[in-house]
């Protein structure tokens, strides 16, 4: 196999975990480069910094604070604690729901064009999710997994 048929394209998965990186601060706030799930799945295990969170919420465009409680699995009051402490690690779990939010945050960009419309996106009641608002969904891994698959379904053109 050569090189180039190992790496993946602009839209591959590689593609895709630089996307939830940038998110999160890149290799700078990451202090490692993300190349691949393992990459990942190394980093979470070791708990995001603090800061990579800090870095995600000061980027958000439309979502307010008070919305992401159920995404991040944290209260309004831990979170500005961690605001206070950017280089204490995150919890597993922490870092997991972080790493999962900017995963969907990611798609729904590519699906929508813009983070903005993205973000619009999670904070708006769905048809397709018995009018529930993404963002709120973020909560569990089922309500997770609903978001993507919604998600799939308009990237696809298929609505209902």
């Amino acid at each position: 196999m050569t090189a180039t048929a190992e790496k993946p394209g602009p839209t591959g998965p590689g593609n895709d975990l630089q996307k939830v990186a940038d998110l999160l601060g890149g290799p700078r706030i990451l202090s490692r480069r993300i190349t691949s799930a393992l990459d990942a799945h190394e980093l979470l295990l070791d708990g995001l910094p603090g800061s990579a969170l800090t870095h995600f919420v000061r980027h958000l465009l439309i979502i307010q604070t008070d919305s992401l409680e159920k995404a991040f699995g944290m209260s309004l009051r831990t979170f500005q604690r961690r605001k206070d402490a950017p280089d204490k690690p995150l919890s597993q779990e922490q870092s997991g729901r972080t790493w999962k939010f900017a995963e969907v945050l990611a798609k729904a960009t590519d699906v929508f064009g813009s983070q903005e419309e993205a973000e619009q996106w999670l904070e708006r009641p769905a048809i397709g999710l018995d009018q529930r608002r993404p963002i709120d969904l973020l909560a569990t891994p089922a309500g997770i997994e609903l978001v993507e698959q919604y998600l799939t379904r308009l990237a696809y053109g298929v609505y209902a």
